[in-house]
């Protein structure tokens, strides 16, 4: 087992289905006051004081309409190789999602015994 990985320790984002992204944005950002991040089709993310609130229209991705929790990790690669050795089954490698001028932004998404969607998240400095 990797000696440096000492478990998930911070919120990274958690995804929110809903059905409508425009009314869901006006709503999170014009009435709760969230500050906006950016918005895709189909998707829109705020940030919560580092903690990102993803909206998604569950029809325009294959999300399945859930819900999910992602775990910021600093050493995505590390993390996935120690929470394998631990058992966990991933349904995918670490992958980038996006990325803009400064950073990828890496993930790799599992389950819980209970089928719930976990993801871990990193941000990796472009450079």
């Amino acid at each position: 087992m990797s000696s440096t990985f000492e478990g998930i320790r911070r919120f990274g984002q958690v995804r929110v289905a809903v059905t409508d992204v425009d009314r869901a944005v006006s709503f999170y950002r014009d009435t709760l006051g969230m500050p906006f991040l950016f918005q895709f089709p189909g998707m829109a993310f705020f940030d919560l004081d580092g903690i990102r609130l993803m909206l998604v229209d569950p029809t325009s991705r294959d999300f399945g309409g859930q819900s999910a929790i992602y775990y910021r990790v600093d050493d995505i690669g590390q993390a996935h190789a120690a929470l394998q050795e631990r058992g966990v089954e991933f349904s995918d490698r670490p992958h980038v999602v996006h990325q803009d001028e400064e950073h990828e932004l890496w993930m790799a998404f599992f389950r819980d015994p209970d089928r719930n969607v976990l993801a871990l998240m990193s941000e990796v400095p472009i450079g």
